[in-house]
């Protein structure tokens, strides 16, 4: 039987999705809201709604490509800043025009 390195990262990958913090995050809050519902505890059930939908805010959070993100943030900002470097530029040229031609 030889030893495939590829198949035991696959398996540990695997551990630590099911394992992961939102995972876990998950379970607890769907124990919460059924602990609450079932014993008609007010703040379980609150903390039960409120920690489920804050797990898939956070999966999307981190699926997200921060990187790319910010580089299209600097990208928009810098031709926000050119922009009104042109609008800037181009108004004493037309004061100017105007002054002329009175």
């Amino acid at each position: 039987m030889t030893h495939d390195p590829n198949k035991e990262i696959q398996e540990s990958s695997l551990i630590g999705r099911i394992l992961s913090m939102e995972a876990l995050l998950l379970l607890m809050g769907i124990a919460s809201l059924a602990y609450g519902i079932i014993n008609g505890a007010t703040m379980n059930i609150f903390w039960g709604i409120v920690i489920i939908p804050g797990v898939f805010l956070l999966h999307k959070i981190r699926k997200k490509d921060w990187t790319k993100h910010w580089q299209e943030m600097e990208a928009e900002h810098k031709a926000i800043q050119d922009y009104e470097d042109r609008k800037r530029n181009s108004r004493p040229i037309q004061k100017d025009n105007q002054d002329d031609k009175q």
